[in-house]
């Protein structure tokens, strides 16, 4: 599979701008990115707005869903 000509950075930042909550299996499977909070960190330090909201899924497991702060 050929590698992506944006990185994964770019990749979630442009998705969060578009209004899309960010999750760790959306990252997985659209930007290839294992680390989310690693590049949510980054997006951070660059001066972006981002929160994070704990989510409970139906098995009763917990993750973390990002979103742009206007």
């Amino acid at each position: 599979m050929p590698r992506n000509s944006k990185s994964q950075k770019t990749m979630i930042l442009d998705l969060l701008q578009n209004g899309v909550k960010v999750t760790p299996m959306l990252a997985l499977n659209s930007c290839g990115c294992f680390r989310l909070a690693a590049v949510i960190h980054s997006i951070k330090a660059d001066g972006h707005k981002v929160s994070m909201q704990r989510v409970k899924s139906h098995t009763g497991n917990k993750y973390a869903e990002y979103s742009m702060t206007q």
